[in-house]
């Protein structure tokens, strides 16, 4: 009896111990705003300060299943803000996204925050992410998007959650009628507006500038900021934009018209829910509604030309300087694709190669391979590789890049990131490095740990290289600063200069624009 007593008495001193420590390395802080008071908490090394899971729009949950986000209700007492929220609800598509939050869930609208500590001294410029995931995937709880390291080179960071899939984009007819806007459809959009309106009047607080606002995106969060940059309703909210791989502007990624998204919508609810009242559907479990989505094509649900958050498509829109003339920075990685998708089930080889390139641009075929040209097996797979990548992000982000240039009256940047991820220890033999699509994520934000990969010091290099390029141009809308490989502006009087984005840095004129003329020329015609 007598060891017993004294081994609980050593486990509740180890215990003891334990939480004390525990309590020495997590310092939490508190912040009104708006709603209520928050409570955060500082990072073990005392340099960042974070602020997780606030409230930014009402729970979209019930009646208010595909309505506009609506306020926050105000709180009393101190909110804890110390974990991701859930994530939106969604299946798992894609392999290489894991979260750090406790699941999916329709209650989603919210938002994070890093600061550096010494933050309340200053205005700190902001940089607001939009996670990617083709508008069906994605959260901010994502390791590879914590942005801890990279609010330590001067800038706050918020990222948020915003309705995705059906929960995001479904349109229909009486949707639009009970709107007051006569739109449906760009929920997850509207959700967007709403997490930047926020910042717009709760930034101060944490010491933030209003009048300094980035906004940056991956993927579907790129071609998000391309159409925020094109929204009357986002006018005023941010000031510059940096768009990674995407715009709503190729063909692959162009929105629907609002005729097609509410049809669509329709014969979903019809078919696949088996009734056409909103109240039924607003009714249903999420986790039926979301069952029934997944079957569809994963662009079923996908944001539309609603003539209310945005007016017309992007092209139209941004041909016509319709769009913030505000500084951008945006380009793509250098592997977009492979080149599975061109050949279909056929082999990869050369004959193949110059067979579906006839079949697929006819007339044209000769100017294609003239622009794509393969002499070998391995040329084949590389050239195919090359225009799917165009024409999955490539052209769409060039076009967005040239109507800037020419309508925005800004600084435009273009980068290309060539970074190859080194190989992990079990790659295939004759595996060739890439730097394939989302693979600059875990770069800019300083995290290449959040990934198991053999990271070499050129990689931290790297790293250091593209944080501060896009630190600096949230700060004063130039990428360029001491230290770092000279970044010239992309016009036409130094020859559409691009930043090549890797361990030799260096801007050279554009090698490949006469394929994306090729490409526009052709309006992307499959």
């Amino acid at each position: 009896m007598k060891l017993h007593r004294q081994t609980c008495a050593v486990l509740i001193f180890l215990l003891l111990a334990m939480s004390a420590v525990h309590a020495q390395q997590l310092r939490y802080v508190q912040q009104r705003i708006t709603n209520g008071v928050l409570e955060g908490v500082v990072s073990p090394d005392g340099k960042v300060r974070t602020f997780k899971g606030i409230p930014y729009a009402a729970p979209p949950v019930g009646p208010l299943r595909w309505k506009a986000p609506q306020p926050v209700l105000s709180w009393t007492g101190v909110r804890k803000a110390v974990e991701y929220p859930a994530r939106s609800m969604q299946g798992r598509p894609y392999s290489d996204m894991i979260f750090n939050d406790n699941g999916p869930s329709e209650d989603c609208l919210y938002l994070n925050l890093w600061m550096p500590e010494e933050s309340t001294k200053v205005k700190l410029p902001v940089m607001v992410w939009i996670h990617g995931g083709g508008y069906i995937a994605g959260s901010s709880s994502e390791p590879r998007q914590d942005a801890g390291n990279l609010s330590k080179k001067g800038v706050m960071v918020v990222s948020f959650n915003y309705r995705l899939g059906v929960f995001g984009f479904f349109a229909h007819p009486e949707l639009a009628k009970e709107s007051g806007h006569n739109a449906s459809g760009n929920y997850g959009l509207l959700d967007q507006v709403a997490a930047l309106d926020w910042v717009k009047k709760n930034i101060a607080a944490f010491g933030g500038d209003p009048d300094n606002v980035t906004i940056f995106g991956e993927s579907a969060g790129s071609c998000s900021v391309s159409v925020l940059m094109a929204s009357p309703l986002a006018r005023g909210l941010f000031h510059r934009a940096i768009g990674e791989s995407g715009a709503h502007i190729g063909a692959t990624l162009r929105m629907k018209s609002r005729d097609q998204a509410e049809q669509e919508g329709v014969k979903f609810a019809e078919s696949a829910l088996g009734t056409a009242s909103l109240e039924a559907l607003r009714a249903m479990p999420a986790q039926e509604v979301l069952e029934a989505a997944m079957k569809q094509p994963w662009d079923y649900f996908k944001p539309d030309v609603d003539g209310y958050f945005v007016l017309a498509d992007c092209p139209s829109l941004y041909a016509a300087g319709g769009q913030m003339h505000i500084p951008l920075l945006a380009g793509w990685n250098k592997n977009e694709e492979n080149y599975y998708a061109f050949f279909d089930k056929d082999e990869p080889t050369v004959q193949n190669y110059v067979g579906h390139a006839k079949a697929r641009f006819g007339a044209d075929a000769e100017a294609f391979l003239r622009l794509y040209p393969a002499a070998t097996d391995a040329q084949a797979k590389q050239a195919a590789a090359d225009f799917d990548g165009d024409k999955f992000m490539g052209y769409g982000t060039w076009k967005w890049l040239e109507l800037q240039l020419k309508t925005g009256e800004s600084q435009v940047f273009r980068y290309e990131f060539d970074q190859t991820l080194p190989l992990p220890a079990d790659a295939k033999p004759g595996t060739e490095p890439t730097a394939p699509h989302a693979s600059e994520i875990e770069f800019v934000f300083r995290v290449l740990s959040s990934r198991n990969l053999p990271w070499r010091a050129e990689d931290q290099m790297v790293s250091e290289l593209i944080s501060s390029y896009w630190t600096n141009f949230a700060k004063t809308g130039d990428p360029n600063g001491p230290g770092l490989p000279k970044w010239p502006e992309y016009n036409s009087r130094d020859g559409y200069q691009v930043m090549h984005i890797e361990a030799n840095p260096g801007s050279a004129p554009d090698e490949h624009r006469d394929r994306y003329k090729f490409l526009d020329q052709l309006l992307l015609a499959p």
